[in-house]
């Protein structure tokens, strides 16, 4: 039954995609909450859209179009949701998304977060890690084509996080590297944080 569901959310997605979206239509939503939720906040398996950065998500939309984010789920998933998707498209859902409230996954360990917030913030000298925050701002909230992290799923932040220091998505700037240095520890502490990011237990 999940497969079913997953295969008609992909050709919900695929169908609309060439069309236009009207000012007062809940088009996006409609099609791409099958996955990404009601609200577009995300789920363990699919990451938040709401309030994320305009020009990420276009470029996220274009890398899966692409086949440039390659990892198992994209491929699975969002190759065929954005095989047809135009320009306008892909201008019109990353301008809506970008636009709506973002509420915190708060999923992660609170045991972990001091320590996650530490890396954020500081870095790791011995590994040579930069702080997060040069890149992704001091409250993870992101700029232009680099992603918000706050408040994302721990689950979702944890893979990515894998994926790249598995090989995955090897064009994506410095995080391939970055990733495999991190220990699996240093990952769950560093997801945990980043999914309280935005609620009054971690300002």
């Amino acid at each position: 039954m999940k497969l079913i569901r997953s295969k008609l959310a992909i050709l919900a997605i695929i169908s609309v995609a060439a069309g236009p979206l009207s000012a007062d239509e809940s088009l996006p939503v409609r099609n791409c909450t099958w996955c990404h939720g009601s609200s577009a906040q995300g789920f363990m398996m699919a990451p938040r859209l709401a309030g994320q950065r305009d020009q990420y998500i276009g470029n996220q939309l274009l890398s899966f179009r692409d086949h440039i984010r390659d990892n198992p789920l994209s491929r699975q998933y969002m190759w065929g949701a954005a095989a047809n998707l135009s320009a306008q498209t892909v201008h019109d859902l990353s301008a809506y998304f970008s636009t709506l409230p973002t509420l915190p996954a708060d999923d992660g360990d609170r045991q972990l977060a001091a320590a996650g917030r530490t890396i954020y913030e500081q870095g790791i000298a011995e590994s040579n890690i930069v702080s997060c925050l040069v890149c992704h701002g001091p409250n993870a909230e992101g700029v232009r084509e680099i992603p918000r992290l706050g408040g994302l799923s721990y689950s979702y932040l944890k893979r990515r996080l894998e994926q790249w220091g598995e090989g995955f998505h090897a064009a994506a700037g410095p995080m391939p590297h970055i990733a495999s240095t991190l220990s699996p520890n240093e990952i769950d502490a560093l997801a945990s944080y980043l999914s309280f990011v935005g609620s009054a237990s971690v300002e």
